[in-house]
């Protein structure tokens, strides 16, 4: 099986992997992109990057922020991928919290694995949601599935254990690469829309 992250591997550039496919998304990503440039940088705040235009649907707001998150978790975990190995990680962990795989269609009962399988599953299962039209429709008007804030949530859930594990494991290396700024922008944009 070919691993989600084995293109970072073989690669110098690092690139996100998903693209908005509607004008109204890509207009919605270009908007939360300059806000939380302007946050970032000083010029604004982070709590003001994360609320939802007026005017624009929750759901919308939502499924854009969801595909930015994974695109910055994409990347700042492809610059490490190199680091968290099977011998390095042998489990998915961020301190004493240990993370056990189950997607409910594949693996139906959590198993422990390494973080880098880990992250593989949780990065294809992420995908999978975000590219199923029934969860992340991509026709302007079409309706979201009535558990979509579920959905959203059981994401957000996952892809918080990405980060816990690059903090606790990783950041030695993401210091090392001069990184730690971007890590701490994009999880304090992450954990402010999020929680």
């Amino acid at each position: 099986m070919k691993k989600f992250f084995d293109n970072f591997k073989s690669s110098n550039t690092v690139r996100p992997l998903k693209v908005h496919k509607k004008k109204k998304s890509l207009e919605l990503s270009q908007y939360v992109q300059e806000t939380f440039c302007q946050a970032s940088l000083g010029t604004g705040t982070m709590k003001g990057a994360v609320v939802l235009p007026k005017g624009e649907e929750l759901n919308e707001w939502l499924a854009v922020n969801t595909v930015d998150f994974f695109n910055e978790i994409s990347l700042l975990y492809g610059s490490i991928a190199e680091y968290c190995t099977s011998q390095t990680c042998p489990v998915m962990n961020a301190g004493d919290k240990k993370y056990a795989w189950k997607d409910g269609v594949k693996i139906l009962k959590p198993i422990e694995c390494c973080a880098p399988d880990y992250v593989d599953y949780l990065m294809e299962w992420t995908e999978s949601q975000l590219n199923d039209e029934s969860i992340f429709p991509l026709q302007a008007g079409a309706k979201f599935p009535k558990n979509f804030h579920e959905i959203i949530k059981t994401i957000f859930k996952r892809l918080f254990r990405i980060y816990a594990h690059i903090y606790h494991a990783h950041f030695e290396k993401i210091l090392t690469l001069n990184a730690e700024a971007h890590l701490n922008t994009c999880f304090k944009h992450f954990f402010v829309l999020c929680f």
